[in-house]
């Protein structure tokens, strides 16, 4: 299954690859952290791990980290503006929780 971007999330990664000169596109993962336990992780894709899992749209690539999978299959990635704030926006159906200050989440 994977993930999905929207338009915005898409154009924004797009934008900030050409910004940054370099990149063949996005990582995500999840870490050990905060209160609720997993925090999302992104970063810039120069070179693929081999086990990388690929999905792509609106010609943007996004790797997926394996072990990472179980707990963002299916999510949706978005990008928002809300007022002052900015920022990626994770719609995942796997999320039982998250904390009050929306840093981390449990499965």
């Amino acid at each position: 299954m994977g993930i999905t971007l929207t338009q915005q999330a898409a154009d924004h990664i797009s934008r900030y690859i050409e910004k940054r000169g370099k990149g063949l596109g996005l990582r995500l993962g999840v870490k050990t952290t905060g209160c609720s336990g997993l925090a999302y992780k992104l970063e810039y894709v120069d070179e693929p791990n081999s086990e990388d899992i690929l999905c792509e749209q609106f010609g943007v690539r996004v790797y997926i980290d394996p072990k990472s999978l179980p707990f963002v299959d299916g999510t949706q990635l978005d990008y928002a503006r809300e007022g002052l704030n900015e920022g990626f926006k994770f719609i995942n159906p796997n999320e039982k929780a998250s904390c009050g200050c929306g840093e981390s989440f449990t499965v």
